[in-house]
């Protein structure tokens, strides 16, 4: 998704702590316009669609796996009361159309930047 992104001329930082003194990181950031962009793994973030769950100590991996989607709401909450539009892509995702969505969410916010600073 990061390759597409870049073809489609957008510039961005990787792996960015937006905000001081927090444990949330961002997969792919554009801190200028506070646009971030998370790329979730189907495993890892219990995608609904090819999310799978080991037989082997059930338990532990559901809880784990409940506790790592909570974690990405508080992160998203936290984010945006910072004033930041969080976008979230499952990692099966078209890239290009992922592209196509964060372009357009960054003019947006280009958008909205420039009417502020016109005023």
């Amino acid at each position: 998704m990061r390759s597409a992104l870049h073809r489609a001329g957008m510039r961005f930082r990787k792996h960015y702590v937006p905000l001081a003194g927090s444990r949330t990181r961002v997969d792919v950031a554009f801190p200028r316009w506070h646009v971030a962009v998370q790329i979730d793994g189907c495993f890892w973030h219990a995608c609904p669609e090819h999310g799978t769950r080991p037989s082997s100590h059930a338990d532990y991996w559901t809880e784990k796996l409940r506790r790592n989607v909570e974690r990405d709401r508080r992160s998203d909450e936290v984010l945006a009361e910072a004033g930041w539009t969080v976008l979230r892509f499952w990692e099966h995702e078209d890239p290009e159309s992922v592209a196509v969505v964060v372009h357009h969410a960054l003019s947006k916010r280009r958008d909205s930047s420039s009417e502020h600073s016109a005023r």
